[in-house]
């Protein structure tokens, strides 16, 4: 029956993150359709130069060392991507209905990989609080910007959050994976 209702769990989680994945890349690629050639070429460049406040969260490097991580670990990482856009995804909203969308499923992404996080610790693995902040703030992210600066900020954000995204779908759908004793768990 465990296995059962974490199963139920994982599903329900993998199918949350999935829709905002699919949510963060609509709206970088309307955000990106927005933009000038020329412009979109630019941030780009830049976007390659700057780091995502998420990099701060130690998480595997690739797809191997993804597959050899823990269930525990890849929930935790996981926890820790999700909590991090908790505050900047209402930066995120505006006249897009998409967007008013992203905070409360982040929310409830959230609490289910939380209870995931309970139902799976192994009390003889080491396991810091996920409650703990890991990330840095985005400091002076939010203060009023000119038009380039913004613009930049608001294509960085866009970029970083589809990213986080698509991280914690594959580190849940690993996680899950591993739970499903007739599942092949490659990447």
């Amino acid at each position: 029956q465990p296995i059962a209702d974490s199963q139920r769990l994982f599903s329900i989680a993998v199918s949350r993150v999935q829709h905002l994945h699919l949510l963060a890349q609509r709206l970088f690629s309307d955000f990106e359709s927005s933009l000038q050639t020329e412009e979109q070429r630019q941030l780009n460049k830049i976007f390659l130069q700057d780091s995502c406040n998420s990099d701060y969260i130690i998480s595997p490097i690739d797809k191997h060392e993804t597959q050899r991580s823990s269930v525990l670990k890849l929930l935790s990482i996981s926890y820790g991507l999700v909590e991090s856009w908790e505050f900047p995804s209402r930066f995120l909203s505006g006249g897009s209905a998409p967007r008013t969308q992203i905070s409360p499923k982040l929310s409830e992404l959230k609490t289910g990989i939380l209870l995931l996080i309970r139902a799976n610790q192994d009390p003889a693995e080491i396991f810091s609080d996920p409650s703990a902040p890991q990330v840095p703030s985005y400091g002076n992210y939010y203060q009023s910007l000119g038009a380039d600066e913004s613009l930049r900020r608001t294509y960085e954000l866009l970029a970083c959050f589809k990213k986080d995204m698509h991280k914690v779908e594959t580190y849940l759908t690993v996680a899950k994976c591993r739970l499903s004793p007739e599942a092949n768990c490659t990447l």
